[in-house]
């Protein structure tokens, strides 16, 4: 750290983004990005933009709002694009939160989201989650402050359901409720239609894991026209041509091809399944994910240790160090054959652990 750094920021934890290392070939389940390649059709339109760089993108994103509106059944008016998810909800902590109106999320949940309170100096509380590392929906009914919740929740996969987040939202209508829904595609239940009914609702959505465009960084969020305004002046005030034209045009021509994802959607989930029924026929306690990741322990083997042993056979899983999710690992779900390599590994790892403590 300069002498130069703001003191405001001198106690700022930034977020820890997933590991991407380079001095090997690696089997990648750390980060949670699609194993399927976007379509065709989306290359094609960032080779088409790519040949007008010298040009500034269209601010509104019209053609990508367009696409969105149809797709997700909304005007156009209730839409943002941003530069990844993590815009948006750093736009809502701007927007909407402040010393008079703290904001609220679970105790494990998405990083960034403390590190958006401390950068904007906006007061937080975090609420544990149950034993069984869901959230109670109790806990937020009428609570009178802003709340965000991933769901599904990372980095535990499980959900509320449409019936609890509309309790949360209507019994807090006048604070803001962000329903974060980066993995909803893969067996959530999205409280998009709510948003026609409540003001105090926004719903955030990413292209980085159904859409297969995690390194074009494209994300949106759905609310109120009203809302949509506020962050729309956040996002002037900051920057006007957040999205590049060639993410436009790749997110709009992905939309355009949506059948394609939501199928590659089924084949994850199908793929999920799998791998969660063998991992438990080995012993390891493995949620009730709905998101393309699997989280999962075993008495049988420390958290770390499984992780560290699986990176030397070429395998990475993303790994907590913070209690009480230190003996888990987030699993991302890849290809069948991905994941039998994983599992192949897991086995090795857990008959050496084993052959070792018997010696």
């Amino acid at each position: 750290m300069s002498r130069f750094f703001s003191q405001k920021y001198k106690n700022l934890k930034a977020y820890t983004p997933g590991e991407q290392p380079r001095d090997m070939q690696y089997i990648k389940l750390n980060t949670n990005e699609s194993p399927y390649p976007p379509s065709p059709a989306v290359a094609e339109a960032v080779a088409r933009e790519a040949k007008k760089l010298a040009l500034y993108s269209d601010p509104e994103c019209t053609e990508l709002v367009a696409e969105a509106a149809r797709v997700f059944g909304v005007g156009a008016d209730r839409i943002l694009m941003t530069n990844g998810s993590d815009e948006i909800l750093n736009f809502a902590f701007m927007a909407f939160c402040d010393k008079e109106h703290p904001v609220v999320f679970p105790d494990i949940t998405y990083g960034f989201y403390p590190v958006f309170a401390e950068l904007n100096g906006i007061p937080y509380e975090k609420i544990p989650l149950k034993d069984d590392f869901s959230i109670d929906a109790a806990d937020y009914i009428g609570i009178h402050k802003n709340i965000v919740i991933a769901n599904p929740n990372a980095p535990t996969g499980l959900t509320l359901s449409l019936t609890e987040i509309e309790r949360i939202v209507a019994s807090n209508p006048d604070n803001i409720v962000v329903i974060d829904e980066a993995y909803v595609d893969f067996g959530g239940e999205s409280a998009i239609p709510l948003t026609d009914k409540y003001e105090n609702l926004l719903v955030t959505q990413t292209f980085s894991k159904s859409r297969s465009m995690a390194g074009a960084r494209l994300g949106f969020g759905i609310g109120a026209p009203s809302l949509i305004a506020d962050l729309q002046t956040i996002k002037y005030s900051t920057n006007p041509y957040n999205v590049n034209r060639m993410t436009a045009a790749a997110g709009a021509a992905a939309l355009r091809e949506n059948d394609y994802y939501m199928e590659n959607c089924k084949r994850i989930v199908e793929t999920r399944e799998y791998t969660k029924n063998a991992l438990e026929a080995l012993g390891f306690f493995v949620t009730d994910s709905k998101a393309n990741f699997l989280f999962a322990g075993s008495d049988r083997i420390d958290g770390d240790t499984l992780y560290r042993e699986l990176k030397k056979r070429g395998v990475l899983v993303r790994h907590f160090s913070t209690e009480p999710i230190a003996q888990f690992n987030r699993i991302t779900v890849g290809t069948k054959e991905q994941m039998d390599v994983f599992l192949a590994k897991t086995k090795e790892i857990l008959k050496e652990t084993a052959q070792n403590e018997n010696r």
